[in-house]
């Protein structure tokens, strides 16, 4: 069995899905790429793909089948031949489709009654599914507004298992609804929920540990997710509450380090970025900062490396070549020097309230909740923008999906699947 370093190492650095084919006289064709969890493969928005086109005018971005849906901010799912959404149907149900790849046909659904009504001064982006779901192959694990989880099988979507965290804990409903999206690895489950952070079995959703209780309610439902990381040589989980980052000892649940994070009204959004032995966030009135680590035998100690008044908000960064490309709050983008903190540009044109960001190393592509699709060189010396192009009339909250010669955009009521580069007879499709 593999060592829980060997598991992160693998997450972290490559994915299967991603592997080269062995050498034969006659190539088979690479695996179909896929996308199972929150932010892709290694859950960081970085893919390996080098055939990246440096356009998306014209023939070099078609689209392939569209699904009208209801509403939500979830991101779709992606396995060899399947696609899955997750979606609010009239404020009182909660639906999970599978639907064929290629096509967009349905292939069934699940259903259960769900519904709330978000604060005031979110309403207007609507109270609509947010956590995004995981696969693990077998299983789809889906995050309910109402503090749920469901395990669906992915063949016919039977339920397997369902975690209502509101009745296992006691706690009250938080008010922006479960945010956080799974994290899956080997037979353990991890998720902020239930006013805390918890390891559930993956195969019954049985609790194996719950640590960093807040009591739930208005500051306890988290919006960031979970992140695998090495930190100090130590395998950990990181986490970001509504108040402090932390790292979790995956087995046991403790807590090895802690640190309060500023931001407005508990607005910490971003999911922790490990780079090195250091972690960087940017809140909502909380500023930008990256945070060092260092350990004596078992006991880790803190210290803050930079930070600065820039606010990233929403939108976590990508991190190429030792710089953050990040999205901040006041609608520009930018580029973080990580060594430094220092930004080497920022710029100029406002875009919408969100971006989600995927990147090969080289590029990035970047959805604009305004619908609209950039295509950047990632460069520390300037804005470096090949192309742009409009991919719907709607909102664009959802993360993008990129696999391989396929992009999936998640409307608000709808999914849309596109190919976006010349189908060769090498990609097998």
């Amino acid at each position: 069995m593999k060592t829980l370093v060997a598991i992160i190492t693998t997450v972290l650095v490559t994915s299967a899905s991603f592997a080269e084919p062995p050498a034969t006289t006659s190539a088979p064709s690479p695996p179909q790429a896929t996308w199972l969890q929150w932010r892709g493969p290694t859950r960081d928005g970085m893919i390996r793909d080098d055939g990246w086109p440096k356009a998306l005018q014209g023939d070099a971005l078609t689209l392939v089948w569209r699904v009208e849906l209801g509403d939500g901010y979830s991101s779709p799912i992606v396995d060899s031949n399947r696609v899955f959404t997750f979606e609010t149907r009239g404020r009182s149900q909660e639906v999970v489709r599978a639907l064929d790849r290629t096509t967009g046909k349905q292939l069934w659904t699940a259903t259960w009654g769900a519904g709330m009504n978000v604060p005031f001064f979110a309403a207007s982006n609507g109270s609509w599914v947010r956590s995004t779901p995981a696969c693990d192959g077998k299983s789809l694990y889906v995050g309910g507004m109402r503090d749920l989880l469901v395990c669906l099988d992915t063949t016919a979507g039977k339920e397997k298992w369902q975690v209502d965290f509101l009745k296992r804990y006691g706690t009250p409903l938080p008010s922006f609804g479960l945010v956080s999206s799974p994290l899956v690895v080997e037979d353990g489950l991890y998720i902020q929920a239930g006013g805390s952070f918890v390891k559930l079995d993956k195969k019954s959703g049985e609790t194996l540990w719950r640590t960093l209780e807040d009591g739930g309610g208005m500051y306890g439902g988290a919006f960031s997710s979970p992140m695998l990381g090495i930190l100090c040589q130590r395998p950990q989980v990181v986490v970001q509450t509504r108040t402090l980052l932390a790292g979790v000892e995956p087995k046991t649940g403790q807590v090895l380090w802690k640190q309060a994070v500023e931001a407005f009204r508990g607005m910490n959004i971003l999911n922790p970025t490990v780079f090195g032995d250091s972690v960087f966030t940017s809140s909502y009135g909380g500023g930008t900062i990256l945070l060092g680590l260092d350990r004596q035998e078992e006991a880790f100690s803190i210290r803050t490396v930079w930070k600065t008044r820039s606010e990233g908000y929403m939108s976590t960064p990508v991190v190429i070549d030792g710089k953050a490309y990040l999205y901040r709050r006041d609608r520009s983008f930018s580029c973080v020097d990580m060594a430094s903190g220092r930004e080497l540009w920022v710029t100029q044109e406002k875009f919408g309230q969100y971006w989600s960001l995927v990147s090969n190393g080289t590029l990035i592509l970047a959805l604009d909740q305004k619908g609209e699709l950039l295509l950047i060189r990632a460069s520390p010396e300037k804005f470096d923008l090949l192309d742009r192009r409009r991919v719907s009339t709607a909102q664009t909250w959802a993360h993008l999906v990129v696999c391989g010669e396929e992009i999936f955009v998640r409307e608000q009521r709808a999914i849309a699947a596109y190919r976006w580069r010349e189908v060769t007879s090498k990609s097998g499709q």
